[in-house]
């Protein structure tokens, strides 16, 4: 095993580089994954990992024979390099509690690739920016077990830190597809989905439309909400009646909820 005691290994200035740059992640096609958990759920949703990244602390404990095992038994061979605890606690955001920090491959996945159930619920993200709102979503998404994720426009890189420890490892769990919004739009029309856009502009109460055929939930940022061009091509704007003072709700508490009234509404 490569042990590495140096801050300025220019593997470790590379890892925490990639952290932080969304332009080199996209170049070299990785991104950096934080914590075993999230690692695992990677290497259970076919990512490739690359390297492996462990503090002498987690190479000592009784945990680590078995992460071993989980590794060896992957297709590819993954690098595990051994760092010094105090490397470990700058590369990794929740230090040695992470255990592990990896670099992975990215996966790209096109609008004609996606597989769907034969009545699909879909999440359309509208130029979604914030990375914690971006992985929240990605939560929820894989806590209703939806068919895919549509990312359109989206001000903020799916790969982002952030958004993995947010989604608590959930963005390796989605098919996630990055277009713009007229390429969105065509996907749902081709495949029959019905579209219903959150909005506070002519707008249905949410409970009062039927989500059982299949369907498409489109949510927009927190600042400005969709873009006109959902709530002109929508089937139908559907609003959250607020009972209090304000407006609106964090667009991932919006998506749970008409989340899982489709999904109650189909009672699964």
């Amino acid at each position: 095993m490569k042990i590495i005691e140096s801050f300025q290994n220019p593997t470790i200035k590379k890892i925490l580089l990639l952290q932080e740059k969304s332009k080199l992640r996209k170049e070299e096609n990785v991104f950096v994954v934080d914590g075993w958990k999230e690692t695992k759920m990677a290497l259970e949703n076919n990512f490739v990992i690359q390297t492996l990244f462990c503090s002498a602390t987690t190479v000592n404990s009784d945990d680590f024979p078995k992460m071993e095992a989980t590794l060896s038994s992957q297709k590819n061979k993954i690098e595990i390099i051994q760092v010094s605890d105090a490397i470990f606690e700058k590369i990794a955001y929740r230090g040695n509690t992470s255990k592990v920090v990896a670099i992975a491959q990215q996966k790209q996945v096109a609008l004609s690739n996606i597989s769907l159930s034969n009545n699909p619920i879909i999440l359309v993200l509208d130029a979604v920016e914030k990375p914690g709102n971006l992985g929240a979503l990605l939560r929820i998404a894989d806590a209703a077990n939806i068919d895919a994720v549509l990312c359109c426009d989206v001000a903020t890189d799916i790969y982002n830190p952030n958004v993995i420890r947010s989604s608590v490892g959930c963005v390796f769990t989605q098919q996630i597809a990055v277009a713009n919004k007229e390429s969105c739009y065509q996907f749902l029309k081709s495949n029959q989905i019905s579209i219903f856009t959150t909005s506070l502009k002519a707008a249905k109460n949410y409970l009062s439309v039927d989500y059982t055929p299949a369907t498409a939930f489109v949510m927009g940022t927190e600042a400005t909400g969709v873009d006109v061009f959902w709530e002109n091509n929508a089937d139908q704007n559907i609003i959250i009646p607020m009972r209090g003072q304000n407006d609106s709700l964090n667009v991932s508490n919006s998506a749970a909820i008409v989340l899982f009234e489709a999904l109650r509404q189909r009672q699964l």
